[in-house]
């Protein structure tokens, strides 16, 4: 795409995005939760769920950016994952600091990379849905000829 360029990227946007995925993602699990389809515990459904949940979430957020951006969907959709990364690691680094003695539960380093991966490329799908519909008129995947 030819808008693809860093001084296109609006960090605004970026956090715009990152928080209109994580509330979609809270949101759609909070709804699987209520009606019964998952459990508070650890088992294999509910983890394919939650990545269900995830995905949901940042697909909407990376259209929401892709809409409102109009340039750069693709870098918009990596910031959003890499903002994903830092909340991350910054609040599991924060929350160590504060309950240094509480046994966290924890996560496989396949989920994690899987989770990070499925953020990345649903959000990515859903900026470029979201810049298709906001430049043409029509959802889509493809790229639209220069002006």
């Amino acid at each position: 795409m030819h808008t693809e360029h860093l001084q296109n990227v609006s960090l605004v946007q970026v956090i715009a995005g990152w928080m209109v995925a994580a509330a979609i993602a809270s949101l759609v699990a909070l709804a699987l939760l209520g009606g019964g389809v998952i459990q508070d515990d650890m088992t294999a459904a509910n983890t394919w769920w939650s990545m269900v949940a995830v995905g949901a979430g940042f697909f909407v957020g990376g259209m929401f950016t892709g809409f409102r951006a109009l340039q750069a969907p693709l870098l918009h959709a990596f910031g959003i994952g890499l903002t994903s990364v830092v909340v991350w690691v910054v609040l599991n680094g924060l929350a160590a600091l504060a309950f240094p003695v509480w046994n966290w539960p924890t996560v496989s380093p396949q989920f994690a990379v899987g989770v990070v991966l499925l953020q990345f490329v649903t959000a990515g799908l859903g900026s470029l849905v979201g810049y298709n519909i906001a430049v043409r008129g029509r959802p889509g995947l493809g790229e639209h000829e220069p002006v």
